[in-house]
């Protein structure tokens, strides 16, 4: 690939420093535990072992009793953390293995806990046995089965999808709906926030529908004697809630409790923590609320940012220090990260002494990102420098992907895709365009025709059963005109049915991307923004955003047959590479949402789509332009330690700055930020948190105040207006001798590598300076 391709900035970024966090000091317990100290043999026994631990990861271990809040940074080995502070208190402290409750989130990491813990030094095989780590649904299933629970869990997802399509199939409900996926997130949300599915909303039409559909699922499995895992955890806490002498016995007997990734748990989960951890409140968190990403699943970072609220005595730890990435990387995420305004304070330092810097591409589209990218892979790994399972590529949304999926495919690139598998053209928004297109070659595609009456206000089964009847009577090249004496017809859908016909009959004539706005801008987008069931299902962006990708796709073809043609390429590719069920990422390039990667880590990390209205997404700018900016900071937030500037952060702006975070501090080795030119067919700028990083580094140390965005020095002068207050603003100032001419120079914008511009009012050049302003 062609090394001028990449950057060492972004463009647009205005620091002349490069982001690079501080090297960590080298000293570890070897030096900080002195041999008379009454734990060195413990410390000692762990270096043997190759544990080598730095400050405060040694302040962690060692902490005995109360709440312990353990802040830690990515890559700074909270894992290790957890099990050694697990084995200080079995071999140092005496305390008995069936006291001790550790739990995560995942199957893996919880198998992963107890392996390591069974390998400390002075941890019987006897002792690792009775130590409970599990995740939160195992534990408290464990519990419930011995209090008598019955129940089979049902939480296979296929079994489960095709449940609620057999009910929505009886109420009479057109079988796409409502996702599957979508129905069982809000059941989900409502019990881990501790709701109750019959007092879900019903305002309206959808949502009266998806909770009739809910409620009958939910009857459906108390009928079959099942619950699924949101039901252990909603079980376990009125249990508990009703039975206080159980309650006792889970507190009485488990002394410590440990929760890994607390970041991530919910309402419900946290309630179910607390009840055991009281009242010795020996409870030891350990998370990240920078890496806070998953509010959709009730995720809140604010049990991070009050927990000395809820526990006044509570000791914060906080481990900065990152093992996994050199310094450039580190520095990245400090840089991207301390933007946020409702966060703890914390600064990452590395471990590594050097490291690669990132690099950043600006690719003009999706289509040349993906060639550059997949050029890129191929070529290193030919040279044999790496594998192709060295690789990951992360982005924000599963509609960023089209072009990369398309491009690995033709390629022949293995790869293993951790979403759905799904291509664009497969979606149930986008089939029915594409529907269009196929019928304007061949009107008598039954299939397409099938996928169409919906569009037409139309039951799909009445309807293709009347045009096959009438077929059998009087075929037509068009059997869709059938439907004109379809009974019951009204007369305004049969004068939509002939203006789709027409439409149809004139797709033929134009390119691709013609066609699909032409079909866009006669029905569609109107049918999916008057639909409330689509509303429902998907965010109004991320619906225009799917279209929008189409158009982008359909771009580089001249004609249907072509693009058609295409499409059932990668298909059928798609068809034949595609492996349900895989888990293991094998020799292949791992493709995955940002949401999908946190807690994993690659050699090499391409974060693609780094531009705004991708990340951050435009449904985050949406709500950015919609909420009041004037709302102050809660009090607990003031008074947990909690940075926060004078106005209140946008929690979705904000969740999408994490996101960034999060994607960054994957890499290992090698980092690749692309930022698309353009995007949904306008120009798109690189991304905010991306250049934000680099503002940030161009002052050696942000104080608190540069962190907390307090604006710049505000002067009081008198006879200006705004009060009199002015401050100091970069700009473009005229050179021209007689010319006055200067303009205001925008942050992040096109114009900032450049050196000088020609002066709009009289041509000459204009160079970089300050001015005093109202503010």
């Amino acid at each position: 690939m062609n090394k001028l391709l990449f950057h060492n900035i972004p463009l647009g970024a205005t620091g002349e420093r490069i982001p690079q966090a501080k090297t960590a000091s080298a000293r570890t317990s070897r030096e900080m535990v002195k041999p008379g100290d009454s734990d060195a043999a413990y410390f000692r026994r762990l270096e043997e072992g190759g544990i080598l631990l730095n400050s405060p990861q040694i302040a962690a271990v060692r902490h005995h009793q109360g709440p312990l809040l353990t802040l830690a940074g990515a890559g700074s080995g909270k894992t290790s953390v957890l099990i050694c502070r697990t084995g200080y208190l079995l071999s140092v402290r005496g305390i008995s293995p069936s006291q001790l409750l550790l739990l995560t989130f995942s199957n893996k990491a919880a198998a992963e806990m107890r392996e390591r813990i069974a390998l400390l030094p002075g941890v019987r095989e006897s002792d690792a046995a009775r130590l409970q780590a599990r995740t939160f649904h195992s534990f408290f299933l464990y519990f419930l089965r011995r209090q008598g629970l019955q129940q089979e869990i049902f939480n296979e997802t296929r079994r489960q999808h095709i449940l609620l399509k057999q009910i929505m199939r009886e109420l009479g409900l057109p079988k796409d709906a409502y996702p599957p996926e979508t129905l069982l997130a809000l059941l989900s949300t409502c019990k881990m926030n501790l709701g109750e599915p019959e007092k879900l909303p019903e305002t309206s039409t959808a949502e009266k529908e998806m909770k009739t559909v809910l409620l009958l699922y939910e009857q459906w499995k108390t009928d079959n004697f099942k619950i699924d895992f949101d039901d252990v955890l909603l079980i376990a806490y009125r249990m508990l809630r009703e039975k206080p002498a159980l309650l006792l016995e889970l507190q009485m007997r488990f002394l410590y409790v440990m929760v890994d990734e607390f970041q991530d748990t919910n309402a419900l989960q946290y309630e179910l923590v607390k009840m055991i951890a009281h009242p010795q409140h020996n409870l030891m968190v350990v998370g990240d609320d920078d890496q806070t990403i998953y509010s959709f699943n009730g995720a809140r970072s604010e049990f991070i940012l009050e927990f000395e609220k809820l526990y006044p005595g509570a000791r914060v730890i906080t481990l900065d220090i990152n093992y996994r990435s050199g310094p450039a990387i580190v520095g990245l995420g400090n840089g991207i990260i301390r933007h946020n305004m409702r966060r703890r304070a914390k600064t990452l330092q590395a471990a590594r002494g050097s490291g690669r810097q990132p690099r950043y591409l600006r690719p003009q589209t999706a289509d040349e990102e993906a060639e550059q990218i997949v050029e890129h892979i191929l070529s290193e790994v030919a040279s044999g420098a790496r594998a192709y399972s060295d690789f990951a590529l992360l982005y924000r949304a599963s509609s960023s992907n089209r072009a990369l999926l398309e491009r690995l495919l033709l390629r022949d690139v293995p790869y293993v895709d951790y979403g759905e598998g799904q291509l664009l053209y497969e979606h149930w928004l986008i089939s029915p365009v594409l529907d269009h297109l196929r019928l304007s070659l061949n009107r008598r595609n039954f299939a397409a025709m099938e996928n169409i009456l919906p569009t037409l206000y139309l039951n799909r089964e009445k309807g293709m059963n009347h045009i096959r009847r009438m077929e059998a009577v009087q075929p037509k090249q068009g059997p869709l005109i059938h439907l004109l004496s379809l009974p019951g017809m009204e007369d305004f859908k049969g004068a939509k049915l002939k203006e789709r016909l027409e439409l149809i009959r004139g797709l033929i004539q134009l390119t691709p991307v013609q066609a699909i706005r032409q079909i866009r801008s006669s029905f569609y987008d109107y049918f999916i923004e008057a639909n409330e069931r689509h509303q429902a299902t998907l965010h109004r962006e991320m619906l225009k955003e799917m279209l929008d990708e189409l158009e982008a796709s359909a771009e580089r073809f001249d004609s249907l047959p072509v693009f058609l043609e295409f499409i059932g390429n990668v298909t059928e590719r798609n068809e034949l590479s595609r492996q349900p069920g895989l888990k293991e990422q094998g020799n292949r390039v791992a493709l995955m949402t940002i949401h999908k990667s946190k807690g994993l880590e690659f050699p090499v990390v391409f974060l693609i789509g780094a531009s705004e209205g991708i990340l951050p997404h435009s449904s985050a700018l949406e709500g950015e332009r919609l909420k009041d900016r004037k709302t102050s900071p809660p009090p607990s937030a003031r008074d947990s330690k909690v940075i926060v500037g004078n106005t209140a952060g946008f929690a979705a702006l904000e969740e999408e700055r994490r996101l960034a975070y999060v994607a960054v501090t994957r890499a290992r080795e090698e980092l690749f930020i692309s930022s698309p030119a353009r995007h949904r067919g306008k120009k798109a700028e690189v991304s905010r948190f991306m250049l934000s990083a680099f503002r940030s580094a161009a002052s050696a140390a942000p104080s608190a105040a540069a962190v907390n965005r307090t604006p710049a020095p505000v002067r009081h002068t008198s006879g200006r207006s705004s009060g009199g207050r002015t401050h100091t603003v970069p700009i473009w100032k005229c050179t021209g001798s007689s010319c006055p001419g200067w303009t205001r120079m925008k942050a992040g914008g096109a114009e900032d590598h450049l050196s000088s511009k020609p002066c709009p009012l009289c041509s000459a050049p204009m160079e970089k300076s300050m001015r005093e302003v109202p503010v």
